[in-house]
């Protein structure tokens, strides 16, 4: 079996020493680091085009339970902006998680207040918010992995409508505050809504059948859950253990880890040792971190390069 495996490195991750097993496995494998964010990085995996963002927004939407049909759309993150001594900065984490009775409160009053200007907001079946445009602006975006605990100053939409969108996102943080949905936030101790991010703008990409990367792919996220739709493969949501994924009679399966303490122990340690005893033939990790990934392959034969020494995690993106 085959297996490619995407995950963010999470604080856990980066954290790790030496001696972790996903140390070992990126000593091992050939590792090259790629200038891209992990989502931009499976877009050119399946031979999407940028133009100029990739259409994350309208791939995921369509496995969301939204009619996307040629629309413009934008993912619409509920963020929380934290003032910094002299700019803000996009905290995390992008999206913020949203009860459903507040997001359907905001929602609603932003489809009010911009019932005129050809946008509209929605909320999917996964509670992720977003913005349908009539017409496509001529902006680019930034995903939010690149700007997380950044300065947003360098990453707003830019273009030749950059100064209408400012302008949207300027009234919008406006209806924000105060949102009676906010101050419900603040009272039971939660950071406020006080902006959304946009990003992964485009229209449904016009192929019949996208690039098929996988038999199975197993994953939360609705965009991969898109992507498995339009490649015309199967999808679940992510199993258990590495055991159940093993048991399938996919020849080569795509996971998406979630964001946990405990990848290591639970997630890379089993895909090692499943290696060593050739139940897995390739393994390939995609790793993103903020703006750059890294990838890995690594083969069965690979784990026997002895006078390949392990180091932390961090010293493969300097």
């Amino acid at each position: 079996m085959k297996i490619t495996v995407d995950c963010d490195i999470c604080a856990a991750l980066s954290h790790l020493p030496s001696g972790s097993s996903l140390a070992y496995l990126l000593a091992k494998g050939q590792v090259r680091q790629v200038d891209l964010p992990l989502e931009a990085l499976i877009c050119k995996q399946y031979d999407l085009q940028s133009n100029p963002d990739f259409p994350i927004a309208a791939i995921a939407a369509t496995a969301d339970g939204l009619e996307v049909g040629e629309d413009y759309w934008l993912r619409a993150d509920p963020v929380h902006l934290a003032l910094q001594r002299d700019c803000f900065s996009l905290a995390e984490p992008a999206p913020l998680p949203v009860q459903r009775p507040h997001t359907a409160l905001i929602i609603t009053s932003l489809n009010q207040h911009f019932s005129q200007d050809g946008i509209m907001f929605f909320v999917g079946e996964s509670g992720a918010w977003y913005l349908r445009c009539q017409h496509a602006p001529k902006i680019k975006t930034c995903l939010p992995s690149l700007v997380l605990d950044k300065n947003i100053h360098s990453f707003l939409p830019t273009g030749d409508e950059s100064s209408k969108w400012l302008a949207v996102l300027n009234e919008v943080q406006m209806l924000l505050h105060e949102h009676p949905a906010n101050l419900s936030r603040e009272s039971a101790g939660e950071v406020a809504i006080n902006s959304i991010w946009l990003s992964g703008g485009g229209s449904m990409p016009q192929v019949e059948v996208l690039k098929k990367d996988a038999d199975l792919i197993l994953a939360s996220s609705v965009f991969y859950q898109g992507l498995a739709s339009l490649s015309r493969v199967k999808s679940q949501t992510l199993p258990a253990s590495l055991a159940d994924t093993l048991h399938t009679n996919a020849q080569h399966v795509r996971l998406q880890l979630p964001l946990d303490d405990n990848l290591d122990e639970h997630w890379f340690k089993p895909m090692l040792n499943a290696l060593k005893n050739g139940n897995i033939q390739q393994l390939t990790l995609n790793l993103g971190f903020y703006e750059k990934s890294i990838t890995v392959e690594i083969r069965p034969t690979d784990c026997y390069k002895f006078w390949r020494k392990s180091k932390p995690i961090m010293e493969y993106l300097k």
